[in-house]
């Protein structure tokens, strides 16, 4: 039986590590993907440490990644003719479930959305599976280790902006974090045209990267005159959307001081720590909204590779170092401490 190299973490002792397993095949409507590019998300490092915990797997270890781009290497039964060997895709970072009533009525949205390396198998490996609904085809000049980044990376903040926050052209927005979910939130809300963009981060290189991606200002948290800050540049008014990349509860009670009538924070960074709005009475006077936000909405993916290949946005920056498939401990380790401020790390079968 032919083998291959993956990245399996072991959900009771949370052990992670590169082993040998095998090849998989592909069943009825799944295609086998050699892995190209895989990218090594924060919600990778809460699964190894234990702060986040797979709700749908029925085994009891996983290969992880949920950000992956490669090539078809084999097709199963029942598969489109339109998918074929030696395609360019990039893969949908979860699938529905298929079974529930909301899957079924195809109408509402489904509570029981299945991630790629976390509830199944993921792409820390030389080969993954993929259902064919979940394929999105890549142009040829788009790099692999950019359209890796896009299932989850681009597409969460895309979904949060477009759809969640419903951020408008010329409206004041606000990115409180400006990592890998965050530099790309301050680029989209660029694109849809909002203006001004204020981006909060503690660490300088994230505040002159926010800038480098079209912030207009940039502020440390810290900075005892924030809110008077972010006032001035919106004449006043304060900010129509803002947006929690970060999962830090002192980041929201600073966020919505910040908002303006109507406006409204989109909880997008995850962390388990209790919600808290310490002007209740005025956040309701104002007609202020608190907003969850997980992933992205269906076809998010499919728009954002047809922006690039039609140029109007490209994610070169983003990636800030690759590792080899058999490092990704050390790439973990890299990304748990944060070593040179990455926006995103790249595993290269």
């Amino acid at each position: 039986m032919a083998t291959m190299l993956a990245g399996r973490l072991e959900i009771g002792s949370r052990t992670f590590g590169v082993t040998e397993v095998p090849v998989p095949e592909p069943g009825p409507g799944q295609v086998r993907i050699k892995v190209r590019a895989a990218g090594v998300c924060l919600s990778d490092v809460h699964l190894i440490d234990g702060s986040l915990t797979p709700l749908f797997l029925d085994a009891p270890e996983v290969t992880l990644g949920h950000e992956v781009a490669g090539e078809i290497d084999a097709i199963g039964p029942d598969v489109p003719s339109r998918w074929q060997e030696g395609q360019r895709v990039a893969i949908e970072a979860g699938e529905r479930c298929g079974q529930c009533p909301n899957c079924v009525r195809f109408r509402d949205p489904c509570l029981q959305v299945r991630t790629r390396g976390v509830d199944y198998d993921g792409g820390w490996a030389e080969y993954a599976l993929a259902s064919q609904h979940t394929l999105i085809p890549i142009p040829d000049d788009l790099p692999f280790v950019q359209a890796a980044i896009v299932p989850d990376a681009v597409s969460t903040p895309w979904g949060a902006i477009t759809g969640t926050g419903q951020a408008q052209p010329a409206r004041p927005a606000g990115v409180w974090g400006a990592g890998g979910l965050g530099a790309h939130a301050v680029q989209l809300l660029r694109l849809v045209g909002a203006a001004p963009i204020v981006a909060v981060d503690p660490l300088e290189a994230a505040r002159k990267r926010a800038l480098e991606f079209g912030a207009d200002l940039v502020l440390d948290p810290e900075e005892p005159t924030l809110r008077e800050q972010v006032l001035a540049v919106t004449g006043g008014a304060g900010l129509d959307v803002a947006f929690d990349m970060a999962g830090v509860p002192s980041v929201r009670e600073q966020a919505v001081s910040c908002l303006g009538l109507g406006g409204r924070l989109v909880l997008v960074g995850l962390t388990a720590k209790p919600l808290t709005i310490t002007d209740g009475v005025g956040f309701s006077y104002r007609g202020q909204r608190l907003l969850g936000h997980y992933g992205s909405q269906p076809g998010a993916v499919e728009q954002l590779i047809e922006l690039a290949r039609y140029h109007r946005v490209e994610w070169s920056r983003s990636i800030s170092g690759t590792f080899p498939l058999a490092d990704a401990v050390t790439a973990v380790e890299h990304l748990e401490r944060k070593e040179g401020n990455p926006i995103r790390l790249v595993l290269v079968p």
